[in-house]
């Protein structure tokens, strides 16, 4: 799978279904994603692959005698729903899901590498505005280096 990247903006409709951008589409060359709560209250979106390769990892470190441990298993595997692509390219949100990350018009979809969120437009634009400050110290202390 080739990397994903890019922002898309597109909309829910009525019946929790959304268009999903046919760029990301033909890199992924899949039928459908599993989709579960992500961090800062947006969906974390993956392939069938990344989602097995990447919850056989979680599991493979999780002790259920772990209170942290079971709190990400709670939180991020169990809600997780893989949804199909329907005819027109657009995949149905589970309920649950959307209720979480508050989505009920217009979205944000991005390209993350070999993953993508799905966040409500309004969440993300805030998420942005809160988050500039601190973006500017964690670029200079992560990518510093990486862009010289």
């Amino acid at each position: 799978m080739n990397m994903l990247f890019g922002e898309y903006s597109n909309t829910l409709d009525d019946k929790g279904r959304i268009q999903f951008p046919a760029k990301l589409r033909s890199v992924l060359q899949q039928d459908g994603l599993v989709v579960t709560r992500g961090l800062d209250n947006c969906l974390m979106l993956f392939t069938v692959d990344e989602w097995t390769s990447l919850s056989e990892k979680i599991m493979g470190s999780a002790s259920l005698f772990d209170d942290k441990k079971r709190m990400v298993l709670r939180r991020f595997i169990s809600p997780a729903q893989e949804v199909a692509f329907d005819k027109s390219g657009r995949l149905s949100i589970p309920q649950s899901l959307r209720d979480f990350a508050g989505l009920k018009g217009e979205c944000t979809i991005l390209g993350i590498n070999k993953y993508m969120e799905l966040w409500d437009s309004e969440r993300y634009r805030e998420y942005l505005e809160r988050t500039e400050s601190s973006f500017i110290q964690a670029a200079s202390e992560s990518m510093g280096d990486i862009l010289l």
